[in-house]
């Protein structure tokens, strides 16, 4: 087989796979923090280098980033190659993208990993185009063919209907991304400790676009990715008065509102506030979704989501199936009850609750 592919694109020949060894994730960080989307890239990671017998290693870069190093080892990493430079304290995705590329041809990683941030996005095809390997976006998940030793990156095509599993049998290193809160942050083990390795910058390029300003802009307090109590609503609320009567509930939580893609391309809600494949992946505690049907392109986007209420007025919707607990009826009957309910546990205390509590027993 190696032969056969050698002939049919001799200017880039096949790789020995035993030749490349240890698992990859791309840390970033910016202003002196690590980022979180990064640092859940750790948990596949580590079942990856598990399952291959290999280690896991951190690759931090930047200017300033030597000090979180071992952060990147608490939080799982067995060794982090360090690249700390000035010339990178702007980030520029063709530099940074570079500077991986450098390293990986000098150390033969067999697989890198890297969170499908804005900045991931940028450099991880980069860094897949220079290095010729194969690379998949979007992972909702990972796993390794113990015959064969091959990642098996899997993502959901075909509008989510079936689960495809990719992978590159003859090029290294294998190359994959996945959003945002796909997967856990591992546990932080303060007593973990590990190798850093220093590495200097190769900076060759001449930049043709130069950083001129930078201005931060107000986001909303708490956008669904990061919010703990999360008020959806679907295509079944009918209309933006619906998501007035939701952004209430959402409220008197202390949660965010957020919407399906529906909702979204009917004009109710920000796209900022769009949950599932195409919008944001989500891991609150609570995840109350009204008029959503639960098709499989939402539900990647809630996986990991503590406890799900699903309010749905058709009895046979799919929600019902992956809910924690199910309402069938009205949204404009349940929300409103349910609002009038929060409200005089707030104007009443602790003893309104209890004696709401001691209703339902």
């Amino acid at each position: 087989m190696k032969v056969e592919c050698d002939k049919l694109c001799p200017e880039w020949p096949c790789e020995q796979p035993e030749e490349f060894k240890d698992v990859w994730v791309v840390v970033e960080a910016e202003e002196g923090r690590l980022n979180e989307a990064s640092l859940q890239m750790l948990t596949p990671g580590r079942t990856i280098a598990d399952k291959l017998k290999e280690s896991l290693v951190g690759v931090l870069i930047g200017h300033g980033v030597s000090q979180l190093a071992e952060d990147v080892i608490k939080y799982g990493a067995d060794r982090v190659i360090v690249v700390d430079d000035e010339r990178l304290s702007t980030y520029y995705p063709r530099v940074f993208g570079n500077v991986v590329v450098e390293l990986a041809r000098k150390y033969k990683p067999s697989v890198i990993l890297a969170a499908g941030t804005r900045r991931g996005r940028e450099f991880a095809p980069y860094i897949a185009n220079a290095l010729k390997a194969g690379i998949t976006a979007d992972c909702t998940d990972f796993d390794v063919d113990e015959t064969t030793r091959d990642v098996l990156l899997i993502r959901p095509p075909f509008a989510a209907i079936l689960l495809a599993y990719i992978k590159t049998p003859f090029r290294r290193p294998q190359i994959g991304t996945a959003r945002p809160n796909v997967f856990p942050v591992p546990r932080r083990d303060e007593g973990k400790k590990g190798e850093v390795i220093f590495e200097k910058a190769n900076v060759r390029e001449e930049q043709k676009v130069r950083l001129i300003s930078r201005e931060r802009l107000e986001r909303a307090k708490s956008g669904v990715e990061k919010a703990s109590v999360i008020v959806s609503g679907g295509r079944g609320i009918g209309g933006p008065e619906g998501m007035k009567l939701l952004a209430k509930l959402a409220e008197l939580l202390g949660g965010t509102l957020g919407a399906s893609r529906k909702a979204v391309d009917a004009g109710w809600a920000d796209h900022e506030m769009q949950v599932g494949q195409t919008g944001k992946s989500v891991k609150p505690i609570l995840y109350l979704a009204v008029g959503i049907s639960g098709s499989a392109q939402h539900m990647l986007g809630v996986r990991e989501a503590q406890r799900i209420i699903a309010v749905n007025i058709d009895p046979e919707a799919p929600i019902f199936a992956q809910a924690d607990y199910s309402v069938v009826g009205d949204y404009r009957e349940v929300v409103p009850a349910l609002i009038e309910e929060l409200e005089k546990i707030k104007k009443g205390g602790r003893k309104a609750l209890e004696e709401l509590l001691e209703s339902y027993t």
